[in-house]
């Protein structure tokens, strides 16, 4: 997968339709597709065309690439130097066509963001994508890890809101600016770390997973709370202490602000037992439910 940064490259026989002097006729004339152009050039010439300036000539450009023939889609995502962002396009538009979806999902130019998007769609490829491991040979390989391995580090005093000391914290922290909640969150302890856990500000709450003294329990209660800091679940993916542990990986698995390239990997390592409790949860997204449905058939046979 790449990111789109670079610029599009655009050939001298389609520059003419695109260009900022080209007349609106023939800017149409190419929205339209009633152009000379190979396959690959119009789909370059009429993805500039859907962000014109002039009304008509974006609406007839995005209509014509909606209506564009399967076979003629697939030639132009056979293409291996298809821009990301044409290819994301495409991706929008004919998500429902599963040749051409299947194409893009599996193109290495394809975007993370495009395959996220095709998962979320039921595109069967894009899951299998996603779900691959991290080619990165740092990343622990998860599936030898034990689902009996359940043993988490723990503080020996839970945290008692009605106490008298942690009120007293409490109270503090609604006077502190930003930057002291955030010192305070990655260096306090396990009452500073629940008060600022639910902190409205991301950056008070994301500091909280980085204090040194956080515990695996504390890490899997997070990991199981509908957390609104998508920075949060990133930085717990991100640690191969943490999702080592089997519990914290299941908690992962069935929370919705998981990133879906995690979660699908963390699904893949669960026991049948856990597989089959998520294909039938109502609390998932249809894609983990379905894909857990998948991996329970193909352990099964």
């Amino acid at each position: 997968m790449v990111d789109d940064a670079e610029k599009i490259r655009v050939s001298p026989a389609a520059a003419r339709y695109v260009a900022a002097a080209a007349a609106k006729e023939d800017k149409l004339k190419a929205a339209r597709g009633q152009v000379p152009l190979v396959a690959e050039d119009l789909a370059v010439v009429m993805f500039f065309l859907c962000y014109d300036k002039d009304p008509e000539v974006k609406a007839t450009a995005v209509g014509c690439l909606r209506e564009m023939p399967e076979g003629v889609l697939l030639g132009v995502v056979s293409n291996a130097d298809l821009h990301p962002r044409i290819l994301d396009v495409l991706a929008q538009l004919h998500f429902m066509h599963q040749a051409v979806a299947e194409k893009i999902a599996w193109h290495a130019r394809t975007g993370a963001k495009t395959i996220e998007y095709l998962a979320a769609k039921g595109v069967q490829a894009a899951v299998d994508r996603l779900a691959l491991p991290d080619l990165d040979a740092s990343e622990p390989d998860l599936t030898l890890e034990q689902p009996a391995d359940e043993t988490l580090t723990t503080e020996e005093e839970p945290v008692e809101e009605e106490s008298e000391e942690f009120k007293s914290k409490y109270n503090l922290a609604q006077s502190m600016g930003v930057s002291e909640k955030i010192k305070t969150a990655l260096t306090g302890d396990k009452e500073w770390r629940n008060i600022f856990i639910r902190d409205a500000n991301k950056l008070v709450s994301g500091a909280v997973v980085k204090n040194p003294r956080i515990t695996d329990s504390e890490v899997l209660n997070i990991a199981k709370s509908a957390v609104q800091n998508d920075e949060i679940m990133r930085v717990i993916c991100a640690n191969k202490e943490w999702v080592k542990k089997y519990p914290i990986r299941k908690a992962l698995a069935e929370n919705n602000k998981t990133p879906l390239p995690n979660a699908l990997r963390f699904l893949a390592t669960l026991t049948e037992k856990d597989l089959a409790s998520i294909g039938k949860s109502k609390n998932v997204s249809s894609v983990l439910a379905n894909q857990a449905k998948r991996l329970l058939a193909t352990k099964k046979h």
